[in-house]
């Protein structure tokens, strides 16, 4: 018992650090020996590595989802022209 009572609050510590650990931001840096404590807790609980693993697949979403380019202007009013002129039955 009291092993999943440490576990526990060893989770609960951890998942408080996680998302610091991983964007690393210079605001809020995680000193070494929390950073240590920190990756051994991940690699031996499923849960805080799950979360963890959760967390990088977010942030690399939201990389690739910023990186994104917008369509230039005449190409979409182009589109917009040929949707009306569907619409309208000019074309078929």
């Amino acid at each position: 018992m009291i092993q999943s009572v440490r576990t526990m609050l060893t989770c609960h510590w951890a998942a408080r650090r996680i998302q610091r650990y991983l964007d690393s931001d210079p605001a809020a840096l995680l000193d070494q020996n929390e950073i240590h404590r920190l990756e051994a807790h991940l690699a031996e609980c499923e849960k805080c590595s799950a979360a963890a693993a959760e967390y990088r697949q977010i942030n690399t979403a939201l990389s690739r989802w910023a990186a994104r380019r917008m369509p230039q202007k005449d190409s979409v009013a182009h589109m917009r022209q040929v949707v009306d002129r569907l619409v309208r039955g000019d074309i078929q």
